[in-house]
């Protein structure tokens, strides 16, 4: 298959051969000329003796065949010293040129070394191209791989967050489903309860209202009657205001308070109004206070009858009262007499009656 791996491999195998196909031919080329060096190397001639001529002088000799000798041994030294001279020359020659083929093999040696280390350096080079190329590959499929595995670990994470806000979502609707029966119930439960308290608070407010309008019935009953006789005890006590007047001035001390009480009974009596619950027996009794004016500025319960309606009822009629105008003309007339009598005065009241 021509897959990106296949490729990569296919480049990387003609990137290897083309530098090793170099180097091989570089070799080959350096074997060939080392051999062609060796096989046309000249052959030298065996070095010739040099003949050293020695003049020897005779004495038996005669002195011209002692010149002829000598100009022989003359000639023959020249002789032998330009052939010596040519001979050094022709070695000379060889050395240098055994020197200079020596020189070319080695620049031949340098220059194959200096082409193979090229070709080394290059196959080097390529390899580490190719170290460089398999690691960036290496490097982009591990770097591929991670980020396949990253996109894979978050995709996995937006899944279970997913999974979990549903499950959330799922959770908080039945807590809400379950709060929202819980509360219809507990709503059902408290109509239920209300209902059922309201009915029983209707039917004890019922038996309480038929008990009170009973009650209120007798009590308006014995008010009406009490009321009766106190309107006419008041009747035959005020019958004639004139000798009641007349008898007010002639009685001195003892007869004034009298009177005065007369008066302030009057007043509370017709501000009474007899609870249901007062009895027979029961007595209260109230302390007022008073101005010369005849205002009422206070009422206290000094001794109860043990009844807090009774108590309270006694206490609403002297406050109900507000102020008696006769006591004016006592605090006028006689100021001692009010405050030692009037300033503070006890009352007890009697279900049957007033009394002081």
């Amino acid at each position: 298959m021509n897959t990106p791996e296949n490729r990569r491999r296919v480049d990387t195998s003609g990137r290897y051969s083309a530098p090793l196909l170099k180097a091989l031919a570089v070799h080959l080329a350096i074997a060939i000329l080392l051999f062609a060096s060796f096989a046309t190397a000249p052959s030298f001639e065996p070095a010739r003796p040099i003949v050293q001529a020695t003049l020897v002088q005779l004495d038996s000799m005669s002195p011209a065949t002692t010149q002829t000798d000598q100009k022989i041994a003359g000639e023959a030294q020249r002789t032998a010293a330009q052939r010596h001279e040519a001979e050094e020359l022709e070695r000379r020659k060889q050395e240098q040129q055994q020197q200079e083929q020596k020189q070319k093999q080695q620049e031949a040696q340098r220059a194959a070394a200096e082409q193979a280390q090229k070709a080394q350096e290059q196959e080097q080079k390529a390899a580490e191209a190719a170290a460089a190329d398999a690691a960036k590959a290496k490097s982009e499929a591990e770097a591929k791989a991670k980020a396949e595995a990253e996109a894979q670990r978050k995709a996995a994470e937006v899944a279970a967050a997913k999974k979990r806000e549903e499950a959330e979502r799922a959770a908080e609707a039945e807590a809400a489903k379950k709060r929202a029966e819980a509360e219809a119930a507990r709503k059902k439960a408290e109509e239920e309860a209300k209902r059922k308290a309201q009915a029983e608070a209707d039917a004890k407010r019922k038996a309480a209202e038929a008990a009170e309008a009973k009650k209120r019935a007798e009590a308006d009953a014995a008010r009406k009657a009490q009321e009766d006789a106190k309107a006419k005890a008041l009747a035959d006590l005020l019958a004639d205001e004139t000798q009641y007047q007349q008898a007010q001035a002639d009685r001195p001390g003892d007869q004034v308070a009298a009177s005065y009480d007369d008066v302030i009974r009057r007043y509370v009596s017709e501000q009474w109004r007899r609870p249901p619950t007062a009895r027979n027996g029961m007595v209260v009794e109230v302390q007022l206070s008073m101005l010369p004016t005849g205002q009422i500025t206070d009422v206290v319960v000094t001794r109860s009858s043990g009844d807090p309606g009774f108590d309270q009822s006694a206490v609403q009629a002297v406050r109900n009262v507000g102020r008696i105008p006769e006591m004016q003309t006592l605090s006028r007339d006689n100021p001692a007499a009010f405050d030692r009598m009037y300033r503070q005065r006890l009352l007890r009241f009697k279900p049957e009656d007033l009394a002081f």
